[in-house]
This record gives C-alpha cells, structure tokens and sequence, in this order.
C-alpha cells in the first residue's frame, strides 16, 4: 500500500497536498483499492465552501457508492475535469492525476491537526 511521507491523511481516507493556503485533495491508495473500479465521481461545485468533515463529494465504483469528505474546511477553488471522462485515474494515479478538488483553506494551521503517513498506516491496520 502506497502511503507518500509527504502527504497529510484524515481518517476517513482522504489526503491532502497543502501548499501554504490552498491544498489538493484526493483519496488514498487504501480507498481506491478498498473501492474496486471507479466509474463515476461527482465532483463538488467550485465556490462551495466545505467544512471539515462534511461531505462533499461521491465516488462510484463497481463495488458501492461512497462520500468523499472535506479533510478541511475552505472553498473550493478548482475540481478535477479529467474526472468526468477518465474516473479511472483515481484508480491509476490516486496521488497524482485522480486528484478530487483544491481548496482556498480557511486555516492552513488546521493541516497540521491531519494524520502523518505513520498515524495513517496505524488507521489502516487497525
């Protein structure tokens, strides 16, 4: 299971990429592989403002429906087009081109209250 040192994870299986006010957001390894194929993915609407822990997506895969979570709250300020024809890469590239959406954080100190790789890797085994 690919879990990259450089990424900040919720519990819920989300990761995030932050880079001083904004971060990038997606699912991880774990959750894509859990999910089985994914074949469709609603992407949240740029602008919304999400709130940490709330839904604010949804995966479909040949196995089952799932929410995507906001890891943090912010708006949001791009979502990934690539997504509507090509869901496949959250599968194929789960920290790279399946990317969900970015937000414009509301507290970039609340990254910091996000999983390391190593307390991730402690929710997976559990």
């Amino acid at each position: 299971m690919n879990i990259p040192d450089d990424l900040r994870y919720s519990a819920e299986h989300e990761w995030v990429r932050a880079d001083g006010a904004n971060a990038v957001v997606g699912i991880s390894d774990f959750a894509q592989d859990s999910l089985g194929d994914v074949v469709f993915v609603q992407l949240p609407d740029v602008g919304t403002m999400v709130e940490a822990g709330a839904s604010c997506a949804e995966v479909e895969s040949t196995k089952s429906v799932s929410d995507i979570y906001s890891p943090l709250t912010g708006r949001v300020v791009e979502v990934n087009h690539a997504l509507d024809t090509t869901p496949e890469l959250i599968n194929q590239d789960p920290y790279g081109e399946g990317w969900i959406f970015k937000l414009e954080l509301a507290d970039p100190a609340d990254v910091a209250n996000l999983l390391d790789a190593a307390a991730y890797q402690a929710v997976i085994d559990a």
